[in-house]
């Protein structure tokens, strides 16, 4: 075979710092927008944006050239410098150190772009901890509860 194929779609889950309730209406789209060029610029595919005040979702297809931690590393590191800049933040806005980061078949990808879409009415029923908890036992990963919001 003469070339390299990949399809890599991800679904990341990742809050302000503190789980602060920053994200508002007149950030948001400028935000979501701002995410979804820096997601072209390192080479993915932007599908879907969208997020709560205190929290951001995105899908996204990845290239086949960049480490997950790298891909979040730019996004989030990119993302806070532009708002800084953009609005007046006191303290300075920060994202969490951490992220969620889920795989997502080809097959999947109309749920999780409604779910994505959804998420005010989501979070109408249960908050943003309750629901990333929710992905990892779904997903079966290992965390510890004392550690998981520091």
């Amino acid at each position: 075979m003469s070339g390299s194929f990949s399809y890599i779609g991800i679904h990341f889950i990742f809050s302000t710092k503190n789980r602060a309730n920053i994200i508002n209406n007149e950030i948001k789209d400028r935000l979501y927008s701002y995410i979804a060029g820096t997601i072209k610029s390192i080479k993915g595919r932007p599908i879907a944006i969208n997020g709560m005040p205190d929290h951001i979702h995105i899908f996204c297809v990845m290239s086949r050239e960049i480490t997950t931690a790298d891909f979040m590393r730019i996004v989030k590191s990119k993302s806070s410098k532009w708002l800084n800049e953009t609005f007046s933040f006191k303290p300075k806005f920060q994202w969490q150190d951490g992220y969620g980061s889920f795989s997502v078949s080809k097959s999947s990808e109309t749920k999780i772009i409604e779910y994505i879409k959804n998420q005010e009415k989501h979070h109408k029923q249960k908050s943003f901890q309750e629901e990333f908890i929710e992905y990892l036992e779904l997903m079966k990963i290992d965390y510890n509860k004392e550690y998981i919001w520091r």
